[in-house]
């Protein structure tokens, strides 16, 4: 649908070509990167959002500057920071030069973080809004640890209802429903798994809308991005004022809707508005569903590639579970020892990371590799100008979980970053660990599996997918 409306603009595109004929004759004012803004209007956001990503940032990197470029999509003018001292540059200067900003979609589906124009920078970096995830250490490995016992208790019984006397299975559409039921419990506290997942298409529209053109007309990816968010939103406020009700009756729960809720701004002494919890929740079951599934995901399209890898994975889980009694869950001790089921998913990382990008905005005129980024411009941070680099990492299409292992020479500094870095690293990537290796103990002391189509197309995006949900044949190890 959007691709028939850019091509109704066409006409009016013609006409403004002219533009394009001046901006090179313009002279003075700051040395921009190099680059081009694209079309009128639309800029390069076709190129951007319906193409790869990945492909988008490396032909611009090998075309203009292996370091910096410009461009304009999703109505903005951005500059693209690229390689390992792009990564160092933006981590080290988050609240001094730049501050964090969501694209117009994101903005509009999420509603209470709809940007303020003029928005003033924040004078803290530990603003309200970052507080109310990082103050209260739910994501800290202290906090998750007492979770472990229900997280693989839960993953036990997702294995009974979706895996066990199965002969094939869709892994991504299972892997969303486990991880969207995981986050339920782990950030809202529910119990009720189908609460909560019964939304996963509408949490599907939502993911898919974060990045697109933000019309709202029917049949565009935002205009149903929006339905969703509409649905998610009035399921969350009803469990808001729920977990209210119970807190006044006494009820106590450890979990982060709890604390948004009975939290008090310690400047103001105000309590956040249950739209704006209930936005903050949407985007916090959104990332905590959508990226985790899709690690799952290719994990279990390498691991099936290469058979290899999967007996050693099962030697270092087999070694785990001998030493656990009948009916006892993992441990966060446990977990510690699954170094080379985690440097597989490292390398499933590296190679199909869940996320493509995020995106920043100039607080200053910035000044890097002899250009100037102006005030107010985007700055777009991405892994894909890094984690294929052969300077960096040899022969990189290469599935290699050996790059991880003691003993071998450390990677350089800023060159792997899935998580990002710096004072904005995922807060939640101790969390994606944790459902990451749980769930790979599980399955693979269950089954071996088999791709049912090796040749099947990943959808490149800005969270790749598989176009047929990966089906897997299941072979349940014998008793």
């Amino acid at each position: 649908m959007e691709l028939l409306l850019l091509v109704s603009l066409s006409s009016v595109l013609a006409l403004s070509l002219i533009v394009l004929l001046f901006k090179h004759k313009l002279s003075g004012g700051p040395k921009l990167p190099p680059g081009s803004f694209g079309w009128p209007i639309l800029g390069e956001t076709i190129e951007f959002l319906f193409g790869n990503p990945e492909k988008f940032v490396g032909d611009r990197m090998r075309r203009y500057s292996s370091t910096v470029f410009k461009t304009k999509i999703l109505g903005e003018k951005v500059a693209v920071f690229c390689g390992p001292a792009g990564n160092k540059f933006i981590f080290s200067n988050e609240q001094k030069l730049v501050t964090e900003w969501r694209p117009h979609s994101m903005q509009k589906l999420m509603r209470s973080y709809e940007a303020k124009s003029p928005a003033p920078p924040p004078t803290n970096p530990n603003d309200s809004k970052t507080k109310v995830l990082r103050q209260p250490g739910f994501l800290k490995p202290e906090a998750l640890s007492r979770f472990m016992e229900q997280m693989d208790s839960t993953t036990q019984q997702h294995m009974k209802l979706h895996w066990e006397g199965q002969s094939k299975v869709l892994v991504f559409p299972v892997s969303k429903n486990f991880t969207l039921s995981l986050a339920s419990k782990f950030f809202l506290g529910l119990n009720e798994h189908d609460r909560i997942t019964r939304l996963a298409n509408e949490f599907d529209d939502v993911s898919l809308g974060l990045h697109s053109i933000p019309w709202k007309i029917p049949g565009t990816i935002f205009y149903n991005a929006s339905n969703g968010a509409t649905a998610i939103r009035k399921a969350l406020l009803s469990v808001i004022r729920e977990k209210k009700e119970a807190l006044a009756n006494g009820a106590r729960s450890h979990d982060i809707l709890t604390y948004m809720v009975a939290a008090a701004d310690p400047a103001t002494g105000r309590m956040m508005p249950e739209t704006e919890i209930a936005d903050k929740m949407m985007g916090l079951l959104t990332a905590g569903y959508s990226t985790v599934a899709g690690a799952i995901t290719f994990l279990m399209k390498f691991v099936a590639e290469r058979p290899d890898i999967y007996d050693r994975i099962l030697a270092e889980q087999l070694e785990i579970k001998k030493s656990k009694n009948p009916g006892e869950t993992l441990v966060w001790e446990d977990i510690q020892k699954m170094k080379y089921s985690w440097n597989v998913t490292s390398e499933v990382l590296r190679l199909t990371p869940p996320l493509q990008g995020t995106f920043r905005e100039a607080m200053t005129d910035i000044t890097y590799e002899g250009y100037t980024i102006p005030k107010g411009w985007k700055i777009y941070w991405t892994v894909s100008s890094t984690n294929k680099d052969p300077t960096y990492f040899p022969d990189p299409e290469t599935f290699d979980p050996a790059r991880y292992e003691e003993g071998n020479a450390a990677l350089p500094p800023y060159t792997y970053v899935p998580f990002g870095g710096g004072p904005r690293l995922c807060p939640g990537k101790e969390y994606a660990r944790l459902v990451i290796l749980t769930f790979l103990h599980n399955v693979v002391n269950r089954f071996k599996w088999e791709l049912v189509d090796p040749k099947e197309k990943i959808i490149e995006d800005m969270m790749p997918a598989p176009s047929k949900g990966l089906p897997v044949r299941l072979i349940p190890h014998s008793a």
